[in-house]
């Protein structure tokens, strides 16, 4: 991937956030798209192999676009100053556990697992926390998952213990969250450089403990 050449536009689409500069720049934005494209192609092919829950799923199912809704929000820009790709058994639309890839000057980085899922879903996720969580710990707390991924993001997590679960529960920290994901910012040096796919195979590699324990609680739901 001409990562160089994602990053060079998505830094002046932030500074030319309007359709007149886009339109003119649309050549740029087809030849950049392409890169994200050929790239998440090909990472879909590469990590299916590593991770059999993946399944395969088609590149365009899995892209975001870049246009944004800005029917409801007060920031009226047209476009997101990023490309993403959400990697999970049925796109990005899926409930299932998958894998984020975001490009963004200084803002790039991998992500894994399930995001603001559904009630029902959650529910399932928080059911295989609370009869397995020493499991989740240990898998989390393994100093080479660790060496990617510091903890689970807490973002939007609960303050209370949710309901229909135990106040006194041992880990009831761990039953908080609305999201179980964790992330890792990509620093742009690397995600243009050769290493890239290495390194971001080898965060996947390290994940997939982590998301086949996801998956187990979703899938025997």
């Amino acid at each position: 991937m001409n990562a160089t050449l994602v990053l060079d536009f998505l830094s002046q689409l932030k500074l030319n956030n309007n359709r007149e500069w886009f339109q003119a720049n649309k050549k740029w934005y087809d030849d950049s798209k392409k890169e994200v494209e050929n790239f998440v192609s090909g990472i879909i092919t590469t990590i299916s192999a590593i991770d059999p829950g993946l399944q395969t799923p088609p590149m365009k199912d899995c892209m975001f676009r870049i246009f944004r809704d800005v029917r409801f929000g007060a920031d009226k820009s047209p476009y997101k100053t990023n490309f993403g790709a959400f990697i999970a058994h049925g796109g990005r639309k899926s409930s299932y556990p998958g894998y984020y890839f975001h490009f963004e000057p200084g803002e790039s980085m991998l992500a894994g697992g399930v995001y603001q899922p559904q009630p029902d879903t959650l529910k399932l996720l928080r059911n295989e926390v609370y009869f397995h969580s020493t499991e989740l710990k240990s898998i989390i707390e393994m100093p080479s998952f660790k060496k990617h991924f510091d903890r689970l993001g807490d973002f939007d997590k609960m303050k209370k213990a949710p309901k229909d679960f135990p106040a006194d529960f041992q880990d009831i920290d761990l039953l908080k969250y609305r999201s179980y994901i964790v992330s890792r910012q990509i620093p742009d040096k690397i995600v243009i450089s050769d290493s890239y796919q290495i390194e971001v195979l080898e965060m996947v590699k390290e994940l997939q403990p982590f998301m086949a324990f996801l998956n187990r609680a979703i899938s025997n739901g």
